[in-house]
């Protein structure tokens, strides 16, 4: 019979691809520096190629020692999900959760929301990660995190969604504004406006933009912001005016300060916060799961 890799092989393996250091790598994995360099010894006797280039100043990975990184950290993830799946059957929603967070959600959903599934489901673990949308789908993709939590529509490729609610944009300037008492603000008249909205990288400005039918004059503000605090700040400051996710209002967003949120004429005029996972998980009737709870305690106040 053919000899065959061990996980504990690929976990080392994986180890020293990231950390590109024999010794940080050992640490990693609670192994003494030698044991790791024989089971990578091993690794590379029994599938009979080299795969890493020791030297005295870094460690270099041959052609195949990168394939045969990409295809172990594969492996370690599908083991990984497998074990998760076993494990959630049991009892739903009672394993460890890798979540990716874009920073125009976190800090507005996750505090009315974590604390009741925690008491709903006290074996749940989530870990968080905060991050851009496209960082978030990259580490997705690569199987360092389970889920995201993301707006839509963005190009999501083979990975599969399912949309907890809508999330409406609202117009939002000083009291002292023109049309600070419109009961409604059409498309038409932002045009006219110093629109201030997060730099470019934040999907809310393009899904903000796209929503109002309004084109990305990137650069013509002097500031641009780098999250919805700050952006509020500004406006409060008479910079301008924005547009905000009513997810952020409902959160107080707003609160000390001399701003009002006004309507768009258009219902439509929305973002969708929805969560995505990959498509050939064997845990995705728990991430529907944890979307329709989400869904639910997003829902109430």
């Amino acid at each position: 019979m053919i000899a065959l890799p061990t996980l504990r092989q690929f976990r080392h393996l994986a180890a020293l691809a990231e950390h590109r250091h024999f010794g940080h790598a050992a640490k990693t994995c609670h192994v003494t520096q030698s044991t790791l360099s024989a089971s990578l010894k091993e690794l590379e006797e029994i599938l009979g190629a080299s795969l890493v280039d020791r030297t005295k100043r870094s460690v270099v990975f041959t052609p195949v020692g990168e394939e045969t990184v990409r295809r172990a950290r594969q492996i370690l993830d599908e083991t990984e999900d497998l074990a998760r799946l076993a494990h959630s059957a049991a009892a739903p929603l009672s394993g460890t959760i890798r979540l990716g967070v874009i920073p125009t959600v976190a800090p507005y959903l996750l505090p009315r929301t974590l604390g009741r599934l925690r008491a709903k489901y006290p074996q749940l673990r989530l870990y968080l990660r905060e991050d851009l949308t496209d960082r978030l789908l990259d580490r997705l993709r690569a199987g360092e995190l389970d889920a995201a939590l993301l707006a839509l529509p963005y190009e999501i490729g083979t990975l599969e969604s399912e949309i907890l609610f809508d999330d409406p944009f609202r117009f939002c300037c000083r009291v002292d504004h023109p049309l600070a008492n419109s009961p409604f603000v059409t498309s038409e008249r932002l045009g006219d406006e110093e629109l201030l909205l997060l730099e470019d990288g934040h999907c809310l400005r393009h899904h903000a933009l796209a929503a109002c039918e309004l084109p990305d004059r990137g650069g013509r503000a002097a500031f641009e912001a780098t999250s919805l605090a700050t952006l509020v700040q500004m406006v409060d400051n008479g910079l301008g005016v924005t547009l905000l996710p009513r997810l952020a209002l409902d959160a107080g967003i707003l609160r000390g300060t001399e701003l009002t949120a006004i309507p768009l004429a258009d219902k439509a005029q929305a973002r969708s916060i929805g969560l995505v996972w990959r498509a050939r998980t064997g845990r995705r009737e728990e991430f529907q799961l944890l979307a329709r709870e989400l869904r639910r305690l997003s829902a109430r106040k």
